[in-house]
């Protein structure tokens, strides 16, 4: 069995057609390979955001205990490593920005690797008079072929008209739809008829405390979002139309999946995916601020609840309820691979649920950027290292409950997803045994997974007020 692993960037899930959720979005490519495919609907974030879900992607691993927004550890094998040496051709084709930059080492394993180097963002800008490789591939942009998915998927349908007749793995990586929000003004004229092409980029923080920032355009902004998910789905459908046209579909499974999701106004006025501390001045600190600070940064299912899609030969098409991780993707490629999962890899295989949806799921998941306190400089958006200001928020999501807990401080919350799907009435006051409950689910969970002591401490106890 081949596999093609499609990770999009910054891909929500209720903005995947089929999930039914968004009755005006266009994914009509990926719309037919859930029709094909078992559907995840309640698969879970892990380490959060990029880099710490890639690792968890490599490793199978619950990386946030023992990594941080960093190069790949010696000693930790990863899942192109465990194929390549089973004499399978593993290639990657990504243009998310953070694989190699800065020393980072995600290439490893992959015998085939590709990087376009065309992606931009509000992480990643140049400070004035500095310049940012980007720039040069933006500039030369014409085309919508020129775009960074375009470019990205172009060569992954290359390398599998050399490589088709192979044994492969094959993992495609967009940072699209990641802002800037800049597909070709028809993608955007779709949801926001007449777009006059600019430009609006997320504050990371409530947009009310952003500067010439308005509810039209956070709309906008949410509008440019959309084209550019339209714009994936197209440059996806011209990868599984190759894969249909190779002959392909009866021996090769296809995942498809993304790290985490992204707030557009929602839960008073969030727009980003986490938050920045406000200056002396009141005015919020961005990116380009060498001084700039991480504020409280809770993590709702607008970011944490993500799509999973996966096709395997033969399989018939269904929906699976149960609860998943990102961490149980690695161990699925190797079980479709038939290779058996080191005893390290702590992520369970999906195939049994795939081919029996009444298989149970798990009984929580928890979603964090990697463990770290109250002062300590981290990597959390981008390869710059800023200062937090609170500890990080850890969501432990089980059946029934969204558990929001924040070391340190009163800001713990609580939600009954099924009587409060969009997480608007905080009960953490009403159902304090519910909250502490969870808790030792989570600390459980933290020493399972060697958290080291210095920062198991700082989440021992839950504070109530």
């Amino acid at each position: 069995m081949n596999v093609i692993w499609i990770v999009a960037d910054t891909f929500r899930q209720d903005h995947l057609g089929a999930y039914g959720k968004n009755a005006e979005i266009r994914t009509p490519s990926l719309d037919d390979l859930a029709a094909k495919s078992v559907r995840f609907d309640r698969h879970y974030a892990a380490g959060f955001p990029t880099m710490p879900s890639r690792a968890d992607h490599a490793t199978g691993r619950w990386t946030m205990s023992f990594m941080t927004w960093e190069p790949l550890p010696d000693g930790v094998a990863t899942l192109a490593e465990i194929l390549a040496a089973d004499g399978i051709h593993t290639a990657a084709m990504v243009d998310t920005p953070f694989y190699l930059r800065g020393g980072m080492n995600y290439d490893r394993g992959f015998q085939t690797f590709s990087m376009y180097n065309g992606q931009a963002g509000s992480g990643i800008r140049p400070a004035p008079g500095q310049h940012h490789e980007s720039q040069d591939a933006r500039a030369a942009w014409r085309f919508e072929g020129d775009r960074n998915v375009a470019q990205t998927v172009t060569r992954a349908m290359e390398w599998l008209q050399l490589h088709y007749k192979e044994d492969f793995f094959l993992y495609v990586d967009t940072w699209d739809p990641h802002e800037p929000w800049d597909a070709p003004a028809y993608y955007t004229d779709l949801y926001w008829p007449g777009y006059d092409g600019e430009i609006v980029d997320p504050p990371y923080g409530h947009w009310r405390d952003a500067k010439g920032l308005t509810e039209e355009k956070v709309r906008k902004a949410h509008a440019m979002y959309c084209g550019e998910v339209t714009m994936v789905d197209t440059w996806v459908g011209y990868l599984l139309s190759m894969v249909e046209n190779m002959g392909l579909m009866d021996d090769t499974a296809i995942i498809f999946t993304t790290d985490h999701g992204f707030f557009f106004g929602e839960h008073d006025g969030l727009f980003g995916k986490l938050t920045f501390a406000k200056r002396p001045d009141g005015t919020l600190y961005d990116f380009a601020d060498p001084n700039a600070i991480w504020s409280f940064s809770p993590l709702y299912e607008e970011l944490t609840l993500i799509p999973l899609l996966v096709y395997v030969p033969g399989v018939r098409p269904s929906a699976y309820a149960g609860l998943t991780s990102a961490v149980d993707v690695m161990p699925t490629v190797l079980d479709l691979m038939g290779n058996e999962a080191p005893s390290w890899v702590e992520g369970r295989s999906l195939l049994p649920k795939v081919r029996d949806p009444s298989t149970p799921g798990r009984q929580f998941t928890v979603t964090t950027v990697p463990f770290a306190n109250p002062g300590d400089p981290v990597n959390a958006v981008d390869n710059r290292r800023r200062r937090m200001a609170y500890a990080n928020v850890t969501t432990v999501t089980t059946d029934e409950w969204s558990f929001l807990f924040s070391p340190s401080d009163t800001r713990s919350e609580l939600y009954h997803l099924p009587s409060d799907p969009d997480q608007l009435k905080n009960i953490i006051s009403t159902s304090p045994e519910q909250a502490r409950d969870l808790h030792r689910t989570l600390v459980g969970f933290m020493k399972e997974t060697n958290l080291p002591e210095h920062l198991l401490k700082e989440r021992m106890d839950l504070l109530l007020e």
